[in-house]
C-alpha cells in the first residue's frame, strides 16, 4: 500500500510505534477533527484502575499528530510537522476506554500563508480526552510547528 493510500491513523501507527503499542484506534482523521480511543486494557493502567497519565497523554498527542498530518500531510514535500509543547490537565478519573479528540487552534490556511512566506509556523492543537460516559477527564494543548525544510 502506497503512502497516498494509507490512512492517517494507518500512516501513525506504521511510523509511531508508541501508537501500535498502546492498541490506539483512529476513529475519524480529517483536516477538521481527529478522534482516536485508548481501549481499556489492564497492562497500561494506573494505581486506580484507570488508563495511565502517561497513556491519556500518548493518546492525546497521537490525536494531535493525526489532524496535523490530516491538514497539513499536502505540505510534508517542503516542511516537517513537530511537537513543540504540550500541557495536559487531568480533570476527572478515567476508568475505561477513552477517546481523544483533537481540534486546530488556528485556521489551516493561515499557517500554510506562513509557511509560504519563509516563516515557520506555530499553530495550537486541542485535545479533549472524555470517557465513554461523555465526562471530559483530561484537557491538553499542543503546539506544534512546520519546519522548513533546508534548501
Amino acid at each position: 500500500m502506497s503512502a497516498d493510500q494509507m490512512s492517517v491513523g494507518e500512516m501513525l501507527a506504521a511510523t509511531v510505534p508508541m501508537a501500535g503499542t498502546l492498541n490506539l484506534e483512529f476513529l475519524e482523521t480529517t483536516a477538521e477533527r481527529a478522534v482516536v480511543r485508548l481501549p481499556d486494557q489492564p497492562a497500561y493502567h494506573n494505581h486506580v484502575g484507570g488508563p495511565h497519565a502517561g497513556a491519556m497523554f500518548t493518546l492525546a498527542e497521537s490525536a494531535s499528530g493525526a489532524i496535523v498530518l490530516a491538514a497539513f500531510g499536502d505540505q510534508l514535500s517542503r516542511a516537517v510537522p513537530l511537537a513543540v509543547k504540550a500541557e495536559i490537565g487531568y480533570k476527572k478519573l478515567a476508568m475505561g476506554a477513552v477517546t481523544a479528540t483533537a481540534t486546530l487552534g488556528r485556521p489551516a490556511a493561515e499557517v500554510v500563508a506562513e509557511l509560504d512566506a519563509g516563516q515557520r509556523p506555530e499553530f495550537p492543537v486541542r485535545i479533549d480526552i472524555t470517557r465513554e460516559d461523555g465526562a471530559v477527564t483530561g484537557e491538553m494543548t499542543v503546539v506544534w510547528t512546520l519546519r522548513p525544510n533546508a534548501a
